[in-house]
Order: C-alpha cells, then structure tokens, then sequence
C-alpha cells in the first residue's frame, strides 16, 4: 500500500472553501449481487488473449453507476498467469497489490512467479485495475510538473505562509480533478469497486472468489465480503485497514505507524558502523530530527534531474525505504549522503519509487486514483480548522511523520465529491473463513488494524508477523507461506491468533 493519502507527501487561518458544487455519491442502487438490470455484465465471459511472457490479457465491462446499469459503461482491464496444472486447477486467484492507486495488472506482470508454488500450480493469478486505475478508465488530473510541485510544498509549515502554499497546492489538486474527471470521480470508491469484482469472478467463471488483497487491498477485499458474503471461498486480508476510521484518523494512525518503524531502524541503524544516526540508540533520532529542520531551511542537491530534494521530498524518500526491512541499508546509505554531504539524490530515488515517478520525468497514475479513491470513500473534515486538529495531534504523537503524512490528505476537503456515508465495521455475517495477516512494525498499516478488522469480521482469523516491513505474505517468511497457500488451497486457515516469527 502507498501511503494512505496520495502516497502522503503532503490551520487556524481563514480560507475560504473551493468553488463550484459537490457531488454526493451517496446513491440508490440496487442491492449488491442483485440481477435486476445487471445480466448482461454477469453473463459475459472473459475473451483471454495471449500479452507476452506467457500472461493472457482481457477486458471486462462494468456499469459505471450501479444505480443506471444501463447507462455509460467502463471497462476493467486483467491479465492472468494460467494454472500450471489444468488438471489440479481449483480456479482464479484475484490479487490486488493496494494502494488505492495500484496496477493489479502490472503487480502481476512483476510478482505472479513470487506466490507459492502450490497457488501457481492450481490457480490462475489473475490481476486488475480497478476503476479509474491503470488501463481502467483511469483518473488523470495533474501533469507530471505540477505533481512535482505538490510533492515538495513544505509539509511541516511554520507560518501563514507556509500554511497558504499547501492549501493552494491541495485547492488547485481539487480544481484539476473536478475540470477533467468529474464525471469519473462520483463512482470510483471502493464500495463499487468491490461490486466490479464480483462480476469479474463472474466473468472468469469461478462460483465463488478466492483472493489476496494487500495493504488497501484488504479494504477493498473486506468491502466486497461484507457485500457478499455468500461468495467468499477464501479471502487473505495482508496488512489491514481498518474500516471503521475516517480519513484523517487513519492518516493519524499511519503517521505513527511510520515512527514505530523509524525507531526499529534507528535501533538497528546504530548497530553498524558508519550509521550517520551515531551510535548511541537515545540519541539517534535527535540527529534526524536536526536533519529535517536543516532541510527545511536549506534543501539538498540532486545529481539525477533540477529538482531541489525539499523537507517534503527527503520525507518522502525515508518512508519509501520504511515499507521493506531489506531497504534499510540503502537507507543507511541515503542518510549518510544527505548527512555528510548535502546530497539528496539517493532520497528522491527513493523517493521516485513511491509515487511511480519515472526515470522521464513522467508519472503513473497512482497519486491521482490514490487521492481520488480516498477522498471519495469517507466523509472529510469540513474545515482547516478542523483539519489542522487531526495534524496536531500527530504531531505530538508522531514528530518526525505526522505533520508529513496528514497534510497529505487536504486536498480532500476541497473535493468536488463527497459521500455522506459514515465509516463504519465490515462483518461479513455468514461468509467462510477470512484470513487476516497483521505484521507487528508495519509502518503503513499499523498492526492494531489487523487485528481490529479480523475481530469484526465474523469469520475473521488473525496470523500475525513478528517482524518489520510492510505485510507480510511477500516477506517469504516461511511460516507465513505455507499457512497462507494452505488455506488458499484447502480453505482451512491456521488457528486464530497464531505468530509467525
């Protein structure tokens, strides 16, 4: 998962609320799984063509508001990595890599061969762009030069001024969307993204859906048991959300999320030599923290491209190297460049990474769908009064990561669409047995999450990581392997509450 809020880079003054109206996406629909209206999407079935490298591509076409089936039509991009024994093949394995924002299609490009042995051999890996991402009718608002702007607006401001420049960066974010996507940007929550998937199972042929949902991917996964409950085969939920939290308290959450695993690399950073954090543990974090006020003032240079490496970027750069323990030495590497000789360049590579800028200048789609995904989703504080409340408090319990990761999220008080719908828990009454994995130091989707969702869901099993990064399933911890194939393939997932370590 990026971070929660348009991979999270980004008052008390008076500014006035964005022009134009919103939209409310709060809606009529027919109930989830009904057939009224909706045969032509079920009864279709994936035409699979051959895309390289052994993959098959195809398309499916979903309803763009569920409410109108037979209005305007968006079609949903997927690529599959056939079973390699037909004749053990028990059906599809729907993969989402999180996000919000995230190719299932590219994840599967890259990762299909990384699932166990056992799930390549009896299930086709079938990945997706959700709506609005990717090659499915994707949101596009900001060119690459004003991403790179609104990436390093100053995340941690100390006057009016500074407060002003990241409300017109997040007004202007707000402005964009609304002026090329408002007809897209009502629909493309995960409420019907879970109903997409649905009628992809549907279209792959398969009775019910088997699934692994990373990070974001476990909220969409989650919104889909709770609507179908009947459906569910096996569902792994790796790195939660919790449903239940609005915007700003999950960003709150996160932003301490990413000190805990600050502070579990500080620990280890000390232990080598060279470690431009010092040597000793009670100091380390001091010395970041000195850091981030020097470039503040004064931003580092940058070998790659022009682009100054500000607070924001440096920022950005550090939590990208969070989400992999394997990244820590790079880390190492890039706070000694900054450190020691000003250099940020290793930082906004890093930093690059996480926001899929590419080597051109050129971005993804993913902030875009990220924000527009996440703003939709949940109601949003109506203020920056009421904004600034959630930032402070992540301050004090965050000083190094919550003023960055919850400014991220003020675009969405200037959203032209809103929801009225409430947060709430997603319980799945009567679906089979829902795996949920929780890794203690994740530093995105902190573990309590995991553990919160999995106690509400009413088939929900809790397997638990004792170690760092972010999820857990792709850290090929053998433990969590193994138990994860074997409920993916038996539908017997381990005993609740068991640690892998």
């Amino acid at each position: 998962m990026k971070l929660i809020a348009a991979a999270a880079v980004l008052t008390l003054v008076a500014l006035t609320g964005c022009s134009g109206e919103r939209t409310q996406t709060t809606q009529q629909s027919p109930p989830p799984g009904s057939a009224v209206g909706m045969e032509e999407y079920y009864q279709q079935r994936l035409e699979w063509s051959d895309c390289g490298n052994g993959f098959e591509c195809a398309t499916a076409k979903v309803p763009l508001d569920y409410a109108n089936p037979k209005g305007e039509r968006l079609r949903i991009s997927l690529i599959r990595r056939p079973a390699e024994d037909r004749s053990q093949r028990i059906g599809s394995l729907f993969v989402n890599p999180g996000g919000p924002g995230g190719s299932g299609v590219e994840f599967v490009r890259q990762a299909a061969g990384a699932f166990g042995a056992d799930l390549r051999r009896r299930f086709d890996i079938v990945g997706f762009d959700p709506r609005g991402v990717g090659a499915s009718s994707p949101v596009r608002c900001m060119t690459a030069p004003q991403l790179d702007a609104f990436y390093a607006t100053d995340t941690t401001p100390d006057d009016k001024k500074e407060v002003d420049a990241l409300a017109s960066q997040s007004r202007a974010y707000a402005d964009n969307c609304r002026g090329k996507a408002a007809k897209l940007l009502p629909y493309v929550g995960t409420a019907n993204a879970a109903r997409d998937i649905d009628i992809l199972r549907a279209a792959a042929g398969d009775d019910k859906l088997t699934y692994y949902g990373a990070s974001y991917g476990t909220y969409l996964g989650a919104s889909y048991a709770d609507q179908f409950p009947d459906k569910v085969r096996a569902l792994v939920l790796d790195g939660a959300v919790d449903p239940r939290l609005t915007n700003t308290e999950m960003l709150v959450e996160q932003a301490k999320g990413f000190e805990t695993a600050l502070e579990a690399f500080a620990a280890d950073c000390v232990k080598h030599s060279g470690c431009p954090l010092g040597t000793d543990p009670d100091t380390a974090l001091d010395r970041l923290t000195e850091f981030q006020k020097r470039v503040d003032a004064h931003p580092l240079s940058n070998s790659s491209d022009s682009r100054p490496v500000t607070e924001a970027w440096a920022e950005l750069g550090l939590a990208s190297a969070l989400y992999v323990k394997e990244n820590w030495p790079l880390l190492r590497m890039a706070l000694a460049q900054a450190m020691q000789r000003k250099d940020g360049t290793l930082l906004i590579t890093l930093a690059d990474r996480l926001v899929e800028r590419g080597e051109n200048g050129s971005y993804s789609n993913q902030a875009d769908a990220n924000m527009a995904v996440n703003c939709v989703d949940k109601p949003n504080p109506a203020d920056l009064a009421a904004y600034r409340k959630a930032v402070d408090e992540a301050a004090k319990e965050a000083p190094h990561f919550g003023e960055f990761v919850v400014w991220g999220g003020l675009p969405c008080i200037y959203w032209p669409a809103q929801t009225k719908q409430k947060p709430r828990p997603f319980t799945a009454k009567g679906a089979a047995p829902i795996l949920v994995i929780g890794t203690l130091r994740d530093p995105a989707t902190p573990y309590k999450w995991s553990e919160n969702l999995a106690r509400d869901l009413s088939s929900g099993v809790l397997l638990t990581l004792d170690g760092d990064g972010h999820t857990a399933y792709l850290q090929n911890n053998p433990c969590i392997v193994s138990a994860t194939d074997r409920y993916l393939v038996t539908g017997q997932p381990p005993k609740d509450g068991t640690v892998c370590r």
